[in-house]
């Protein structure tokens, strides 16, 4: 039985090594974030699996269906586009197999427990990242139901809004100037 599979040229090794250096390191930093970049490049290729299955279905049909928009070729090209997109079809469904089953094989091997991968039950709340705060009340307390790491999100965030609303209070204001200078220039 012969295999659809072919050993990559130089010119996509090449490629494949650019998009890597594309991408955030975050997403290089161990293997599980590895594989999860992984599994997000799988979706992708899942949408594009599917937009290839739709063009080599309107490569089947009667040319005398075709809608004014939809550019397809004629004749001989039609079956060679077809050839095209059905290889491309099954390259790609070969490497969204491999990629899910190296998934699924780093899961194993991780031993992840079963209960981190199920579905948590309706209404679930995660409970907070970090450590809470301390509060001065004397019980003891942690103020609020928010960690440490939730804090700092919230801190940045709003350092964020506050240097964006003075990057706009100072561009009006260099606005304001601008227009009050020509105003005075040509009314002199």
């Amino acid at each position: 039985m012969a295999s659809n599979s072919t050993v990559p040229s130089n010119g996509s090794q090449e490629q494949g090594l650019n998009e890597l250096e594309n991408v955030d390191p975050i997403w290089m930093s161990s293997r599980t974030a590895r594989q999860i970049y992984a599994l997000g490049e799988v979706e992708k290729d899942i949408s594009r699996l599917l937009s290839l299955a739709a063009q080599s279905m309107a490569l089947l049909s009667l040319p005398q269906t075709d809608g004014p928009d939809d550019d397809l070729p004629q004749g001989a090209e039609r079956s060679e586009k077809f050839v095209d997109v059905a290889n491309e079809y099954f390259e790609r469904l070969d490497s969204i197999h491999i990629a899910i089953r190296s998934s699924l094989a780093h899961i194993r091997q991780s031993r992840i427990a079963p209960s981190a991968i199920n579905a948590p039950p309706p209404n679930f709340v995660p409970p907070p990242l970090g450590v809470g705060l301390p509060s001065a009340d004397p019980g003891g307390v942690a103020r609020g139901e928010r960690g440490l790491q939730e804090e700092r999100v919230e801190r940045d965030a709003w350092k964020g809004i506050l240097d964006a609303l003075s990057r706009i209070k100072d561009a009006r204001d260099r606005e304001r100037a601008e227009a009050e200078a020509a105003a005075s220039s040509t009314g002199s």
